[in-house]
């Protein structure tokens, strides 16, 4: 079959959840056997979110192959088990920089470089995905980020318009609008919905399908009413109601018929709903949860958003261990010695959290003290752990001014050095260790145990410091081991104590793998530990 291309859009306000619908339809798809992919357009300048503060964009998602990207893709691996690629992350200012270094080395002839059709056509040729012809998918869901009417993504907007009348049958375009409730007055009003769908057809693009996100059921009435203002079928306006879990989200539109919907608009045989009874049996275990274990994350970033992966990372190990992790944020600059033991107060364990600065890390170093002297399971994540390995160097080896150059760069104890390649690295933005890579277990460690025993694994980086192997033997010696190591350049990429019930800190993200299907096995593991804690107190 030829590849269909679906287009998702939002209108009338920002963070709807077209990231989670366009997540759910590629879900969708795929259980019913077609090879699906999902991208993200968003119409920021930045070249990627790599530089941008968490309070601005929420987390920086990072591919297998070294791309820093939105967050959505996260949402995209996580329902579908798919792995992203740079490919799959595009920004405005991807798209000006390919179009000024092809002006630059004179590739369009001394040509007037205009929007329309230069920065279009890159748009476009970057939606169809002609860079990976070699791989071929039955569809294609292309999320643009932003609002309609946004100065921004007009490019998008047009290109849009382009592919539809180009491609035919063979492209949908799905807008998610917003249904507000209006207390006062006791309705639901269709009106922002309709107003969108007309700024919308301005730019010469007609909506196939409409996704009413909403807080209350719509009625048929509510539905007929926005079919008929709209052009769109009723059979192809679908709500999105608030629901207890995102993952319930693919249900509730395969209930409604969205896919069905999708497969009628190109002419293809709709055929027997799939029973997805993996996902299913997964929502039954989640609302089949009912003991909670307290989780504290510490972090600097008071933002939900900003550890959104390690946060779904966490549910999902609950879930397939049967409990409901609830978890607390707990701010790592307003730690100290004298209210630690109140903060942690009946935290079954704690997630010490990523990070780049020197802010809030002397709370993080604190929390590291707490918890290996009081033996409550923790779990470190790249400057995590190298917050567990500066507090043992201190608290333990005796190095009382150990530090990391990031933040130290003349402490005499370097525990934690820049990597060496990177010591002459200018540029802040794609330059750091960033992606997958392998790293070998040591048979018989905690680690290797959760993972299943084998000895070789994959995962993601995102980081410029590193364990600093002088120390190395130091560490050993004295109860921290290097438990996991790149096996070509020797770098620490796991540390454990083996003699506290889970003490483990991992110079990789292991967030970024956790799918609903395939929950982490170290998330799997700590959580586990966790519960035997609470059990035990």
């Amino acid at each position: 079959m030829d590849t269909i291309y679906i287009f998702v859009t939002g209108g009338v306000v920002s963070s709807l959840g077209k990231g989670i619908i366009s997540a759910s339809i590629g879900k969708l798809l795929q259980a019913r056997g077609y090879r699906v992919t999902i991208q993200k357009f968003d119409p920021y300048i930045n070249i990627d979110p790599g530089t941008l503060n968490p309070y601005e964009h929420g987390e920086c998602y990072v591919t297998d192959d070294g791309m820093e990207t939105d967050l959505d893709l996260g949402h995209y691996e996580r329902f579908t088990g798919i792995r992203t690629t740079r490919h799959n992350s595009v920004t405005t200012g991807r798209i000006y920089q390919a179009v000024i270094d092809r002006e630059r080395r004179g590739d369009y002839l001394g040509k007037t470089i205009q929007v329309v059709p230069y920065i279009t056509d890159e748009i476009k040729r970057r939606m169809l995905r002609e860079d990976e012809k070699d791989e071929q998918f039955d569809f294609v869901i292309t999320e643009v980020g932003g609002t309609i009417g946004d100065i921004e993504s007009a490019p998008f907007m047009e290109a849009i318009r382009q592919l539809r009348w180009q491609l035919g049958r063979n492209a949908v375009c799905v807008h998610l609008t917003y249904v507000p409730y209006l207390r006062a007055a006791d309705e639901l009003k269709t009106k922002p919905t309709q107003h969108s769908v007309k700024e919308l057809q301005g730019m010469g693009i007609q909506p196939d399908i409409l996704v009413l996100r909403t807080e209350r059921h719509l009625d048929d009435a509510i539905r007929l009413k926005v079919a008929s203002f709209c052009n769109v079928d009723l059979e192809c306006v679908v709500q999105s109601e608030d629901v207890p879990s995102i993952y319930e989200v693919p249900v509730r539109m395969q209930q409604q018929g969205l896919d069905a919907a999708i497969l009628r608009k190109t002419g293809i045989p709709v055929g027997e709903t799939p029973a997805m009874l993996p996902w299913r049996r997964f929502l039954d275990k989640q609302r089949g949860a009912g003991r909670k274990v307290q989780v504290a994350l510490v972090g600097k970033y008071d933002l939900q958003d900003a550890y959104k992966s390690i946060r779904e990372s966490l549910n999902l190990a609950g879930i397939y261990n049967d409990v409901k992790v609830r978890i607390h944020f707990i701010n790592s600059e307003e730690i100290c010695a004298e209210n630690i033991a109140e903060k942690l107060a009946g935290m079954a364990g704690i997630v010490i959290c990523p990070g780049f600065g020197s802010r809030g890390i002397e709370g993080k170093i604190i929390a590291a003290e707490y918890t290996r002297t009081h033996d409550i399971p923790t779990f470190g994540i790249c400057l995590g752990m190298q917050m567990m390995v500066i507090e043992f160097a201190r608290n333990v080896l005796g190095y009382r001014d150990a530090n990391s150059t990031e933040t130290d760069p003349d402490t005499p104890h370097n525990v934690i050095d820049m990597m060496e390649e990177q010591k002459s690295v200018t540029e802040m933005g794609g330059t750091m260790r960033l992606g997958g890579y392998e790293c070998r277990l040591t048979e018989g460690s905690r680690v290797w145990e959760a993972y299943g025993r084998v000895s070789h694994v994959r995962e993601r980086h995102r980081h410029r410091y590193e364990f600093n192997n002088r120390y190395l033997d130091a560490f050993e010696r004295h109860g921290m081991v290097c438990v996991g190591c790149h096996p070509g350049a020797h770098l620490v990429e796991i540390v454990e104590v083996p003699s506290l019930r889970w003490y483990v800190g991992t110079q990789f993200h292991p967030e970024y793998s956790s799918t609903v299907l395939h929950p982490h096995p170290l998330f799997m593991d700590f959580i586990k530990s966790c519960i035997d804690g609470a059990t035990e107190a």
